[in-house]
């Protein structure tokens, strides 16, 4: 859960930042979060929670 909520969290700052520049506009904001939300809905959502828990693993495990 915790991955999901910092995910959550960057990919908001990233949406934000993109719509400041204006190099997103509000239509393709509202598409990417109405595709996370449909997706997260269907039966693909585990396999993406496992694809996010692997990668934050990965990254966890990096040292610099």
């Amino acid at each position: 859960m915790l991955v999901s909520t910092s995910a959550v969290l960057l990919l908001g700052l990233l949406i934000w930042f993109l719509l400041r520049i204006r190099y997103l506009r509000w239509a393709d904001a509202l598409i990417c979060g109405t595709f996370g939300f449909l997706l997260s809905q269907t039966l693909a959502a585990p396999l993406v929670q496992a694809f996010l828990d692997a990668v934050s693993g990965l990254l966890g495990s990096l040292r610099f």
